[in-house]
């Protein structure tokens, strides 16, 4: 299996923070954003190889991070992948990124997809076991407590088995507290599936509109995280973020 990290975004709301500096390697309690993702998946058994995908303007700042933090995986290195893009307004979009690396990188196995701002509290082994165990398309689940702030993601709606049955992003009228959030698994069976979502020119930007077309053909399961997830959107959202994890270090270290 590979994993896929989106991180080619420009984050323009968080400007001028990520003017230039891209919101992945941002600093959380001192360490890039991006250490806590691999941090999460650093457990997930079978990894061959992590991919960041970044756009041109901070392709450097990802490779330079890259050489400071030497993270192997399996008998490979963390690689990044330029998706040539230069500004908000000529990006890809997260699927059109996730095609693009599969297309690069010739991948035909197993991915994960995660997004390159969205931090765990705890890590993600357990769902690495529960996609092996599925062989089918996955979606991280989390709950966020309330159907208002539901509406800054996607409501989800799972039967009995943790099947989806729904998935609408960033909905006006969220019928459930659960979201979809930026943690996918997809086996290579389904890979083809990305090639014809782009090739149809469905939306390439939301990586939760992928699943949201895929489980309307195909099974879908979902899997509740575990622990606390925060998605780092704001400057607000950072700070939380950082406070956190420098509870979570304080913690450790007594």
């Amino acid at each position: 299996m590979k994993i896929i990290l989106l991180a080619a975004g420009y984050a323009t709301r968080l400007y001028p923070l990520t003017l230039n500096c891209p919101k992945p390697l941002l600093p959380v309690a001192g360490r890039p954003m991006l250490n806590y993702v691999l941090d999460a998946i650093a457990p997930i058994e079978g990894v061959e190889e992590v991919i960041v995908v970044t756009n041109s303007k901070f392709h450097e700042h990802f490779k330079e991070w890259a050489r400071e933090n030497p993270v192997r995986f399996g008998d490979k290195p963390v690689s990044v992948l330029d998706d040539l893009t230069t500004t908000d307004a000529n990006k890809r979009g997260a699927v059109g990124d996730i095609h693009y690396a599969l297309v690069q990188k010739r991948i035909h196995e197993d991915i994960m997809v995660l997004a390159g701002d969205n931090l765990f509290e705890k890590d993600l082994k357990l769902f690495g076991e529960f996609c092996r165990d599925r062989k089918t398309p996955a979606l991280g689940i989390y709950d966020v407590g309330s159907t208002e702030l539901v509406k800054k993601y996607s409501s989800v709606e799972v039967d009995a088995n943790g099947r989806l049955l729904s998935f609408e992003e960033k909905p006006t009228k969220p019928s459930s507290t659960l979201s979809g959030i930026a943690l996918y698994y997809y086996p290579k069976e389904v890979l083809p599936m990305v090639d014809r979502y782009i090739a149809e020119g469905y939306n390439p930007d939301q990586p939760g509109r992928l699943m949201s077309w895929i489980y309307q053909q195909t099974p879908v399961y979902t899997w509740k995280v575990q622990g606390h997830w925060y998605d780092i959107g704001s400057r607000d959202e950072l700070e939380e973020a950082n406070r956190v994890f420098l509870e979570m270090q304080e913690r450790g270290a007594q």
